[in-house]
């Protein structure tokens, strides 16, 4: 089982949706969507998991260790609606991750004022559903 993603880059902000099972079979593929969305954003990159059925410790940990590389570019990671249990199992290491109860919120709380020079661009896997 793997996960499907989306990328959106609006207002100095990368929008990441994953959908499916982040699990050690789907971590490799998280890991590439960081990347891409490193490679065509800027600002702080919130993942919203509104559609993450769950994730294993080493999806946990794909997502620390992307935190870990947003921070080396000068970036920060939050999240958005992460799994129903709730947890997020904290890494000594890690940088700080804010967690939000819903991608609203998130975007509310990391987005600065929108410009009217910026336009919204969107990017995703070709087995994502919806709009």
């Amino acid at each position: 089982m793997t996960i499907e993603w989306r990328y959106r880059s609006e207002r100095h902000l990368g929008l990441l949706s994953v959908a499916g099972y982040l699990g050690p079979h789907a971590a490799h593929r998280f890991t590439g969507a960081i990347g891409w969305a490193l490679a065509r954003g800027t600002g702080p990159i919130i993942v919203d998991l509104t559609e993450l059925r769950g994730w294993s410790a080493e999806g946990q940990l794909a997502i620390v260790t992307a935190a870990h590389q947003l921070s080396l570019a000068g970036r920060t990671l939050a999240l958005a609606a992460i799994p129903a249990d709730g947890s997020l199992v904290p890494h000594p290491d890690a940088p700080t991750i804010p967690v939000h109860p819903d991608l609203p919120t998130a975007i509310t709380a990391h987005a600065p004022s929108p410009t009217a020079d910026e336009q919204a661009r969107e990017w995703r896997t070709a087995g994502w559903e919806g709009e």
